[in-house]
């Protein structure tokens, strides 16, 4: 039987407090989560003055399945364990042959095989063997409608918390870019207080992200599902005056993102917020509202038209059928036809 999948928390708590697997295999899309628990080993298997002796770093174009089970299969000196990391693991050719080694590893040694962008067969040998023994970390994408939750959660950890409008905002401006992401973090962390209750809030992110709290993505949604068309156009003007920080190509997602989720709400049995905050995957009472208030001013077969419409003006703000058209012109256009 397979052992449970493990989460990226659960494998970051599991390294600090020092109880290591022999295997961790990290593979799948998303290469974040896989270079910080790659960085989180690196901190805290070995002590600085170990590191000479007992830490290995190789690169897949250059090595082989022989060379590196070779370095997992000697002794640590002077230390507990030795490190052997293996970085862009999905340019070992011969990669399955390192079931051979995980069947029976050397309990002193931690290795790490980054297997970015692709993911082993789990029916083979190299998987199943290190789904026993070690930790089989399959790293996803995350979708876009959940990264304000992954914000929330992302800031506990740190201990810091963060508004439901401050982690929409940083949603829609950032997408689904983790290490971009991480770093904005990172910037914001520095500039809270080092006492008291640390909080992120809109105001924060405006003042140093350059993301208005007033004019963005978050209220263009909550102006389009009020039917506010004062509203949504002078976003739409502001977005025209401020191209660089609010290009249409960050703006149709968000809509489409939206319209698309509004098309499952009619076809969910339970209408209520919980039903729809189940259906959405939502976390947020807040996000549902947005989706109540659509439902009430857009009809079901305006909306199927409105996902047509976002797709057709993005393929034209790609240059497909339009030579002339400028993408504020583009997005008027839309937002003319979502709110008429």
């Amino acid at each position: 039987m397979a052992k449970k999948e493990y989460t990226y928390e659960e494998i970051c708590r599991d390294i600090v407090a020092k109880k290591f697997a022999p295997v961790y295999i990290m593979m799948g899309d998303e290469p974040f989560f896989m270079d910080q628990i790659t960085e989180l080993l690196l901190e805290n298997v070995l002590e600085e003055s170990e590191r000479d002796f007992n830490q290995v770093i190789m690169y897949g174009a250059d090595t082989d399945a022989a060379t590196i089970i070779n370095a997992a299969r000697r002794f640590p000196m002077m230390s507990k364990y030795q490190l052997v990391v293996v970085r862009e693991a999905q340019l070992v050719r011969d990669i399955e042959v390192l079931s051979n080694y995980v069947k029976n590893p050397l309990m002193s040694t931690v290795l790490v095989i980054n297997y970015k962008y692709k993911t082993l067969d789990r029916r083979r040998a190299l998987a199943a063997a290190t789904d026993k023994i070690g930790v089989l970390f399959e790293s996803k994408k995350i979708p876009d409608y959940k990264m304000p939750a992954f914000i929330s959660s992302f800031m506990q950890l740190r201990s810091i918390g963060i508004d439901n409008k401050a982690a929409q905002m940083l949603s829609d401006f950032l997408g689904n870019d983790l290490s971009r992401l991480s770093k904005e973090l990172d910037k914001l962390a520095l500039i809270l207080p080092e006492k008291g209750a640390k909080r992120i809030t809109p105001e924060l992110i405006e003042q140093n992200i350059g993301i208005s709290k007033e004019y963005n993505n978050f209220e263009l949604i909550k102006a389009l599902a009020m039917k506010d068309v004062l509203k949504a156009n002078r976003i739409a003007q502001y977005f025209e005056k401020n191209p660089k920080s609010n290009p249409i190509q960050m703006t149709l997602p968000v809509l489409f993102n939206y319209f698309s989720n509004l098309l499952i709400c009619y076809y969910t049995k339970d209408r209520s917020e919980t039903g729809l905050m189940t259906a959405l995957g939502l976390r947020g009472t807040f996000q549902v509202k947005d989706y109540l208030l659509g439902m009430r001013n857009y009809s079901a077969m305006k909306v199927f038209n409105l996902i047509s419409d976002i797709r057709m003006t993005d393929a034209r703000s790609k240059g497909v059928e339009n030579t002339s058209v400028s993408d504020a012109e583009l997005l008027k256009e839309l937002l003319y036809k979502i709110l008429h």
